[in-house]
């Protein structure tokens, strides 16, 4: 055999000598950047865009779809209120029993939000950013449409089923009774603190939509979490608080007066400010800079459209 043939059978034996990578080579395929992608939390700006979404298909629905959405929301949350009373008549007294009982104060939210009906406070986060994203006259008046056909029917549903709870037999004595002594505590602590105890509620509402629209998965883990502290906490939410409030309207147990000048607008501007100046001026502050290019293509936009 000649050099050159054992020259050859050499090389064809010989292991082939890593290569050594660039330093731009790619480091994961395109599969695994799609699955990196999926599994990875989505960016403030991009959270801020899916609300903002959501917040600008709400303004554009119907009167009569917010309406029965409204109503329907205002009738399943009265379940926070009976789920609640019902732990409180059957535990026993112990130090542990308010963490338990708040369990049930989770219950309404969890109908009302997997269900996707309109709840007032949510609104206070997602309805808001278009207006912060396009602010004139045209986002303020539906705005102002959406809070208020939205706030009307969490209260025509909120006095539906606190009238079938006060004056019908549907729900034993016992249960009636908590449910009583429920609600006059929480309509009984006066226009101050009812206004200081709503702050906290409407920040943990307009989180919980931030936290629900970032791509997580765990829905249930996060409103049941978020909504069992608002009731440990002792804070105050307008809309279950208004259940509370009915109930004893109509019981004769509470007048309209005070419920209205010491419960009702405290609790509700308590809320607004959490949910709307605290949290939602706050996460769009984070951002702003960052969508300054998407708001003002947006309203170079509108003007076209003109």
């Amino acid at each position: 055999m000649t050099d050159a043939h054992r020259s050859t059978d050499k090389d064809r034996t010989a292991p082939a000598q890593p290569r050594e990578s660039a330093p731009t080579a790619k480091v994961r395929s395109h599969q695994e950047d799609e699955a990196v992608s999926r599994a990875g939390h989505l960016s403030p700006r991009l959270v801020y865009h899916v609300v903002l979404r959501a917040g600008e298909e709400e303004l554009m629905r119907p009167t009569s779809s917010l309406v029965f959405s409204g109503i329907a929301a205002g009738m399943l949350i009265s379940m926070s209120v009976l789920a609640e009373a019902v732990f409180r008549a059957y535990l026993p007294e112990a130090g542990w029993r308010p963490l338990v009982e708040n369990i049930g104060y989770t219950i309404g939210f969890l109908l009302v939000i997997l269900s996707r009906m309109q709840l007032f406070t949510e609104n206070t986060i997602t309805t808001v950013l278009p207006l912060l994203t396009r602010p004139g006259p045209r986002c303020a008046r539906g705005l102002a449409r959406l809070w208020g056909i939205v706030l009307g029917a969490n209260l025509i549903g909120c006095f539906a089923a606190a009238a079938f709870y006060a004056l019908t037999q549907a729900i034993p004595p016992e249960v009636a009774a908590a449910m009583a002594e429920l609600s006059h505590h929480a309509t009984g602590a006066g226009a101050a603190a009812g206004f200081a105890k709503a702050i906290p509620a409407g920040i943990l509402i307009a989180a919980l939509v931030w936290m629900l629209s970032s791509g997580d998965q765990e829905h249930f883990w996060i409103i049941f979490i978020f909504t069992w502290l608002i009731a440990a906490g002792d804070f105050t939410h307008i809309v279950a608080g208004a259940v509370e409030m009915a109930y004893l309207l109509i019981l004769g147990e509470l007048a309209p007066g005070p419920a209205i000048l010491s419960f009702f607008l405290p609790v509700l501007a308590g809320n607004v400010v959490g949910g709307t100046v605290v949290f939602t001026l706050t996460a769009w502050g984070q951002v702003r800079e960052e969508i300054a290019p998407d708001t003002a293509q947006t309203r170079a936009d509108d003007r076209r459209a003109r």
